[in-house]
């Protein structure tokens, strides 16, 4: 499996650096060119050609900063819908959409627009704990713990698997699947404030460096290589010097333009 990291952040942000100006974009991962997971970045991201190979967008929650992509995209598409393009998560995130976002009020409704027999995207509800097939790959919703019905994945390819946990705090169930899993190859695992944040992270339900360290530590791996994501921009270089003292052997603070080969 091919990711490319289309935006890897818990909000957008120009950085300054030591190579010039970085854009820091919300967090959505490009599997194989046509499955998307989350859509909080699509259109500032890829050429109009890309968007159109996308088939699947696999959505973890229904928070701003993981769907704000879809809008534009399906403005994008609007005038070419050869087969809609298909919008895969648990029924809360889906009803969510519809009721809140394409509701022609927030936003129109793409799910009947250009026409209802062949609008821009449909829907396809995911039972957690049963495998699905996207595109060639199987992919596993799992629940999670954070403030909205949220899931992460379990995304396999042949003889190869990662793992995406997903917007979450401390949680069990998404771990014991990673450690029982023999194709597992790589995990995304968000972490989103630093340990002065720790109350925050809390009632945010979200991970910091020492969260994420005693979470990493259940699925049993120690050498499995990690990719932390959702970083908030305006602390990232305080997370980034947190998570590298851990001392986690295979550990990458992902950035923006980045692409994973598991």
């Amino acid at each position: 499996m091919k990711i490319r990291v289309l935006g890897c952040h818990g909000s957008d942000q120009v950085l300054n650096g030591s190579r010039g100006a970085h854009q820091c974009r919300t967090c959505a991962f490009l599997v194989n060119e046509t499955v998307l997971v989350d859509a909080g970045t699509v259109g500032t991201a890829l050429r109009l050609d890309e968007q159109k190979r996308i088939r699947h967008i696999l959505l973890s929650h229904l928070h701003h900063d993981h769907i704000q992509g879809l809008p534009t995209l399906a403005d994008n598409l609007v005038d070419a819908p050869d087969e809609p393009v298909t919008l895969t998560s648990i029924p809360s995130v889906l009803k969510g959409l519809q009721t809140h976002v394409f509701n022609d009020k927030v936003y129109p409704n793409f799910l009947k627009l250009p026409d209802p027999r062949h609008p821009v995207f449909v829907c396809r509800p995911l039972k957690p704990g049963k495998e699905s097939e996207l595109d060639g790959l199987r992919v596993t919703a799992i629940p999670v713990n954070h403030l909205v019905p949220t899931v992460g994945f379990l995304i396999r390819d042949n003889g190869s698997s990662f793992l995406y946990s997903g917007d979450t705090y401390v949680t069990e169930e998404i771990w014991k699947v990673a450690a029982r899993e023999p194709t597992l190859k790589a995990a995304l695992i968000e972490t989103s404030f630093p340990d002065t944040m720790t109350e925050l992270a809390r009632t945010s339900k979200h991970l910091t460096p020492s969260v994420f360290a005693r979470e990493f530590r259940k699925i049993g791996r120690p050498d499995l290589p990690v990719y932390v994501y959702h970083l908030k921009p305006r602390v990232r270089e305080q997370i980034r010097r947190e998570l590298t003292g851990l001392g986690i052997a295979k550990l990458t603070v992902l950035e923006e333009g980045q692409e994973i080969t598991i």
